[in-house]
């Protein structure tokens, strides 16, 4: 199996230390990548990814490198310690990039075979909200099987994070882990990706979203007729 994790900071605080808990527990091959370090450009709007090609994103070259791991994996885990009750602005900075995989427009056909995690953290509350904002692109993507990992270690850094706790992570961890594991290769969407998917195929059949690149991202893989990306 291939995991790839972007931790939606530079430090290794309690959130890294789940997400890479989890990731040792499923196995196989790691790629991780730290925001900003790795990839901390603002979205600027031009639109290029909508209208012309993802390709045309002033920041698609230092993009890439993620995007590549992301399509490669068999799981993705998206990470963020809560900040003011959301992600991190560089996750969010990050996820921005995106918008034009959504289903709305040019979905990834990888993606609907694919298992991802949003884990987040915090001294106490806030985790709900944190990964809502990373699982929201899980389902918009059509990742096939999505998690969410939510833990208040009550501490602001992973030393000061008491045994308990860290034994709570061990626990959660392992049993995820023994789920993704056992369903590695055998996922499919569940019935509201493929309700949403075929809304935004009658949507594209009518051209209703006004743009030729998405339509014909949709003809070309045959999703206009019977073939689907989970087939």
């Amino acid at each position: 199996m291939k995991t790839v994790i972007i931790h939606g900071q530079s430090h290794q605080g309690s959130t890294y230390h789940a997400a890479h808990s989890l990731a040792e527990k499923i196995g196989g091959e790691l790629t991780e990548f730290f925001l900003p370090r790795d990839f901390g450009e603002f979205c600027l709007g031009c639109l290029n990814c909508f209208r012309i090609s993802e390709t045309k994103c002033p920041h698609y070259a230092r993009l890439k490198p993620l995007t590549e791991a992301m399509d490669a994996a068999d799981v993705i885990i998206l990470e963020s310690p809560v900040y003011v009750y959301h992600a991190t602005g560089a996750m969010k900075a990050f996820l921005d990039h995106y918008g034009w995989r959504w289903m709305v427009h040019s979905p990834e056909p990888l993606m609907f075979r694919k298992q991802a995690v949003a884990v987040a953290t915090a001294a106490g509350a806030g985790m709900k909200s944190t990964i809502k904002d990373m699982a929201d692109s899980f389902f918009f993507w059509g990742i096939a099987k999505q998690y969410r990992l939510g833990i208040a270690v009550a501490a602001v850094s992973w030393e000061t994070v008491n045994e308990k706790k860290k034994a709570v992570i061990e626990k959660k961890t392992a049993a995820l882990a023994k789920k993704i594991v056992r369903r590695n290769g055998r996922v499919k969407p569940g019935l509201k990706t493929r309700a949403f998917f075929s809304l935004m195929r009658m949507l594209q059949k009518k051209n209703f979203m006004g743009g030729e690149r998405d339509v014909s991202h949709w003809k070309k893989h045959g999703w206009l007729g019977k073939s689907r990306p989970w087939k």
